[in-house]
């Protein structure tokens, strides 16, 4: 028992330790569950600013929207620049009422169809612009576990290798081979983990805010078809 006691004391577990001592493969294993976690943290900062961004240019907009001024006076300050996904969907609703209006300043037939269309569109690019790369962080989450085992069951393999070579089944020649093997296992949900949970967070996310927009598009469309009638 001390001899073995003395042996473990011997063996260095530190990570990069257990890294350096790993197979080939093993090393390459968990060098790409190391750049998928990486990949996948900085997808997360980008996707949390980017969330907060839109959140913040809704919540801008629906103050000037609903503040009473003039959609006409509105639209010709925002610009052809619309800066935001609300001001994007507005511009292009307003867009469109403008290129219906005929000489005489009445309304070509189909206006209302044009204007409800011309968002939709417009919705579609903002929800696509929400989503984009969140398929990066359902494949890492769905495939790093997998990768990890892999690597794993081939340091296992390995250890299994070294013990059959060593003609020795002691712990201290057991154990480093196996705590390699685990290692990857612990990179494997270390990057699948939190690419899960912010996946499913920004689905939640985008979700909440396409139905704000459609909403928006509604109620706006909602306002230009009871002009519509008056006029």
């Amino acid at each position: 028992m001390e001899q073995l006691a003395s042996a473990g004391q011997q063996i260095d577990f530190s990570l990069i330790a257990l890294f350096m001592r790993a197979s080939l493969i093993v090393k390459i294993v968990m060098v790409l569950l190391i750049l998928a976690s990486f990949w996948s943290w900085a997808l997360i900062v980008q996707k949390l600013l980017k969330f907060a961004a839109a959140r913040a240019d809704a919540a801008k907009f629906d103050r000037a929207f609903w503040s009473g001024e003039p959609l006409d006076d509105l639209y010709d300050r925002i610009g052809q620049t619309p800066r935001g996904a609300p001001e994007r969907i507005f511009a292009a609703g307003m867009g469109e009422w403008r290129k219906s209006q005929d000489e005489q300043g009445g309304m070509i037939p189909g206006t209302q169809q044009r204007i409800d269309r011309g968002m939709n569109v417009a919705i579609g690019r903002e929800e696509a612009r929400l989503t984009r790369g969140l398929s990066w962080l359902a494949t890492i989450g769905s495939t790093a576990p997998f990768i990890g085992l892999f690597g794993t069951v081939w340091g296992i393999k390995t250890a299994f290798e070294q013990i059959a070579i060593a003609q020795d089944t002691s712990l201290a020649v057991v154990a480093p081979g196996i705590a390699e093997a685990l290692l990857a296992t612990a990179l494997g949900l270390m990057a699948a983990i939190p690419a899960v949970i912010f996946y499913n967070k920004f689905i939640a996310d985008s979700d909440r805010l396409g139905a704000s927009y459609e909403n928006f598009a509604d109620e706006f469309s909602t306002i230009l078809s009871r002009q519509l009638n008056e006029g």
